[in-house]
C-alpha cells in the first residue's frame, strides 16, 4: 500500500466506524424516543437524523458524486432550527432514508481509488485548489466524519 493509500483507508474506517455507530444508536432508540430533545432547549434526535441525512446528501454532491436525493429536507434541517419548520417527516420515513443514504453512499465510496479522493471537491476552483490540495474530497469525508461524530455524542443521550 501506498502512503496516500493508506490515508484513505484510515478516513475511510473512521467513516465506516462511525456510520455504524450511529446506525447502532439509532437502532437502540425508538420513535418516542426521537422526539425527546438530547437536553432541555437543544435540538430533538428526529431533528439531527434529517440533520444528519441533508448534510450526507449535500456532500454527495461535492464530491462530484450526483445530484441530492433528498433536496426536500434542506430547507428543514439545514436552513431552519429545530422546531421553527412545524411539519418533517416521520421518524419511519426518516430511517428508512437513513438506511438508503448510508448503503447509497457506501458503494459510491467504494467505486473511489485513493487518487480519487485527493481530488479537489467542487467548491473549489481550480485555481484556489492548485495553491491549497488540502481542499479535496478526503478533507470533506473527514470534516463530516467529524461532524457525524458530535451529533452521535448528543443523540446518546436519548437513550
Amino acid at each position: 500500500m501506498t502512503k496516500d493509500q493508506i490515508i484513505v483507508k484510515m478516513v475511510m474506517d473512521r467513516w465506516n466506524a462511525s456510520i455504524e455507530n450511529c446506525n447502532k444508536l439509532l437502532n437502540a432508540v425508538n420513535d418516542e424516543q426521537l422526539q425527546r430533545e438530547v437536553a432541555p432547549g437543544k435540538n430533538r434526535g428526529i431533528y439531527l437524523l434529517g440533520h444528519l441525512i441533508a448534510v450526507h446528501d449535500s456532500m454527495l454532491v461535492l464530491l462530484n458524486m450526483g445530484e441530492k436525493k433528498y433536496p426536500e429536507l434542506s430547507k428543514a434541517f439545514l436552513e431552519e432550527a429545530d422546531k421553527v419548520v412545524t411539519e418533517i417527516p416521520s421518524a419511519k420515513d426518516l430511517r428508512s432514508k437513513w438506511n438508503e443514504q448510508k448503503e447509497d453512499m457506501k458503494q459510491k465510496f467504494e467505486r473511489l481509488t485513493s487518487d480519487n479522493w485527493f481530488e479537489r471537491h467542487t467548491s473549489v476552483s481550480e485555481e484556489d485548489f492548485a495553491k491549497e490540495p488540502h481542499r479535496n474530497k478526503l478533507n470533506i469525508l473527514l470534516t463530516r466524519t467529524t461532524h457525524l461524530q458530535y451529533h452521535i455524542g448528543q443523540l446518546v443521550y436519548l437513550k
